[in-house]
């Protein structure tokens, strides 16, 4: 590997790594534990052990249509997984940090929508790439899921019941 492919590949980690900041930051507090929540919800020491594979897969992904196309070639994929990155880190600010579920589950959706196009964008470029986003949009797909119950849940005049 050359010295110019392992800087990119340690900017697309660093980019990770900030990314998942977020939700180092911005984590369970009081406010969620204290919600109603659906019986299917994983512990909370699930969440980091799942997101950490995730994003290592994140940054292999970027760095692996970086290292096919360049940024001049691959401008317009690049630039929405930046985009997606920072829903990424958007999320966490919003359901734990602002406490907003409802806007968290927006928010969710077009992280959701942005990991798809991403996908989309970079699978002409570089098919492992595209795929090495799979697990992270399955993994989405189940926390909007639990965002958009938690929401339901804890809505002015919803029942204590779980689902």
């Amino acid at each position: 590997m050359t010295i110019t492919a392992l800087l990119g590949l340690g900017v697309f980690a660093l980019l990770a790594l900030v990314t998942a900041s977020s939700g180092a930051v911005f984590t369970p507090d009081a406010w969620y534990r204290a919600m109603n929540k659906p019986s299917w919800t994983p512990a909370d020491w699930v969440f980091p052990t799942v997101w950490t594979p995730l994003y290592v897969l994140i940054a292999a992904s970027g760095w692996l249509v970086w290292r096919e196309a360049g940024l001049a070639g691959a401008a317009l994929p690049l630039a929405v997984y930046v985009i997606q990155l920072v829903l990424n880190a958007g999320w966490s600010a919003i359901f734990f940090g602002l406490k907003k579920p409802g806007l968290a589950f927006v928010e969710v959706l077009t992280l959701w929508l942005s990991i798809a196009l991403t996908m989309i964008l970079f699978w002409p470029i570089s098919k492992t790439a595209a795929l090495l986003l799979a697990p992270y949009l399955l993994w989405v797909t189940i926390a909007s899921a639990l965002n958009f119950q938690v929401w339901r849940m804890n809505a002015p005049g919803a029942s204590a019941r779980t689902t």
